[in-house]
């Protein structure tokens, strides 16, 4: 049965998208399916960033630290790096460019400068090991990185086909940047003409096949991701202000998430360019430093992984700041365990849990669960966002279950990624023939319409929103050379949702402790897919008729212990 709110979602919904409206819908093709798309969509990246930076203009964009820049000041700093790309380094339309480095007002400059030079920016993991930036680098090839010294630091030593620059964080921008910063005569340098077939973003994902992908959109995708968000944005606010709850101060949000990702790169950041938006900056994830900078800058959005808000929510100094600024506590990334949404709620009375549902492939397109809706179904990520998103729920072979079965949550939309960069095969299995994209997540729709996740196809761990390929681990195990056998899996954990475990048997007569092999795997992986807990086994890991390792029997048996 319909809720009040999902009557009045619908009843805006329509209005936003009817004819002459900002939301106003078209048909358009994507391989070779119609579906709607945005009238007044820009035709680029360039183009979007240009206008609303001149909309909003003087109002406050981006705090980090003492540094505070206006949408213009933004900008024009990025028309810079665009011009000191091109001029000094002689960056062409659709060269790939890596950004590796923590978020900082000066990454959100380095992405908006590849776009305007005309590059694909590959946003490569922050949390990675010099390894992994490498392969990063090499996948999406890459003629430059953009790196501060922490992440160029972990890439020496370590070979790939690019030219490493070196920016700074915490400073003057012009000083940070001063690798790609052109001097005067470079600084009116022409900036390539961008429509919206060009490439835009390659994101990396872990899946089940091991080593990261390369997920690569362009303009036209990210554009409609962004501008998917912004109309739920302008939805939410028509029914606050029908409450007479919308709020008072100008909108600001805390950058608690990697940009590296998509629920950080567009929900929070692009997005914010279209609702005027301030950003503010934080270097690592701390919840005590999260309630003070809400307090001061006077947040009205955060999201985070589930276990963001849950610690501000349970920390024992939550009374001592004020917080009643903060309307929305939203989640991405992973599922909430249903009795957190009440704990959030409970604690932050005047403000509500969200739930968004998207992915890499769909440029974080999905689903959305909000306010009371969210409190009356806490375990569902909600109904699909209006109005790109066509959900179904398919079986193996592509065909539409009736509602309320359980099969593959496949979602399509404008929005969607393009494929896998150089690898025509997984690009192939990700979309049936008539363009859904095959998330990898079990689910079903009740009789609402709102969305349940039950399990994962692929064998990965989300732990802390960040996923983790088991086969990737095993790889990374089996490499040491005492290992024999091995097997990888998520346990349940109250903080980060699940945790990567592992059990490994060695070769007759070598000896290798958990906290050997652990040292060893902290050389060839980034830090949150080392295995928390690390089992050796006596004797050799149980099998299954196909002689793959049974590794539901693996993990009934250690998983117990």
């Amino acid at each position: 049965m319909p809720t009040d709110l999902d009557q009045q979602m619908v009843r805006i919904m329509d209005t936003l998208t009817s004819p002459g409206q900002l939301f106003e819908t078209v048909p358009a093709q994507r391989g070779g399916v119609t579906m709607p798309a945005f009238k007044n969509a820009p035709p680029s990246l360039f183009h979007y960033f240009a206008y609303y930076a001149n909309q909003h203009g003087d109002a406050t964009f981006l705090v980090d630290g003492d540094l505070r820049l206006s949408f213009a000041e933004t900008f024009m700093a990025a028309r810079q790096v665009a011009a000191g790309l091109i001029a000094r380094h002689n960056v062409q339309k659709g060269d790939r460019i890596g950004i590796a480095a923590r978020n900082s007002a000066n990454w959100a400059i380095c992405y908006l400068g590849t776009i305007m030079a005309g590059g694909c920016a590959a946003l490569l993991n922050g949390f990675w090991s010099g390894e992994e930036l490498a392969e990063g680098v090499d996948l999406a090839q890459c003629s430059i990185v953009l790196a501060d010294e922490d992440r160029a630091a972990r890439l020496e030593g370590h070979e790939h086909g690019a030219k490493v620059i070196v920016f700074g964080h915490g400073g003057k921008v012009e000083g940070d940047l001063a690798a790609i910063w052109p001097n005067a005569e470079q600084a009116s340098t022409p900036l390539p003409e961008l429509g919206p077939d060009d490439l835009a973003t390659i994101l990396y994902t872990s899946g089940s096949t091991g080593k990261s992908k390369g997920a690569y959109s362009d303009h036209r995708g990210v554009l409609h991701g962004i501008m998917s968000y912004a109309a739920q944005t302008v939805m939410s606010l028509h029914i606050l202000t029908e409450r007479n709850e919308a709020p008072s101060a100008p909108p600001s949000a805390l950058v608690a998430v990697p940009l590296f990702h998509v629920t950080g790169e567009i929900p929070l950041f692009l997005q914010s360019f279209a609702i005027g938006r301030k950003l503010v900056f934080m270097p690592k994830w701390d919840a005590a430093e999260a309630m003070r900078l809400i307090e001061q800058e006077e947040i009205s959005y955060f999201v985070g992984v589930p276990l963001m808000s849950y610690e501000m929510a349970t920390h024992p100094d939550r009374d001592k700041y004020d917080l009643s600024c903060c309307k929305s506590f939203a989640a991405g990334g992973a599922p909430r365990p249903p009795e957190h949404v009440t704990k959030i709620k409970e604690a932050f009375p005047e403000g509500f849990p969200l739930l968004g549902y998207g992915l890499t492939e769909t440029n974080a397109v999905g689903c959305g669960n909000l306010n009371e809706n969210y409190m009356a179904k806490p375990g569902s990520t909600g109904q699909p966002s209006r109005p790109l998103v066509d959900l179904a729920i398919l079986d193996d072979d592509g065909n539409p279950l009736p509602q309320g079965s359980v099969g593959e949550v496949s979602i399509r939309s404008i929005a969607n990624f393009l494929g896998y960069w150089n690898n025509q095969e997984a690009t192939r299995a990700a979309f049936t023939d008539d363009m859904y994209f095959r998330t990898g997540d079990l689910g079903y729709l009740d009789e609402d319409g709102y969305l349940f996740i039950v399990d994962r196809k692929k064998d990965i761990i989300i732990r802390g929103g960040e996923n983790i390929s088991c086969i990737e681990v095993e790889e990374a195990i089996y490499a040491h050379e005492d290992v024999a056998e091995c097997s990888v899996f998520g346990l349940s954990d109250e903080r980060y949702g699940e945790i990567p475990a592992a059990v490994y048997y060695t070769k007759p007569g070598r000896e290798l402790t958990p906290d050997a092999l652990t040292s060893f795997l902290e050389d060839h992986i980034a830090a949150f897919k080392i295995p928390a807990k690390l089992w050796r086994a006596e004797e050799a890991l149980p099998r299954l008729g196909t002689q793959k390792i049974d590794k539901i029997s693996v993990r009934k048996q250690f998983a117990n212990a």
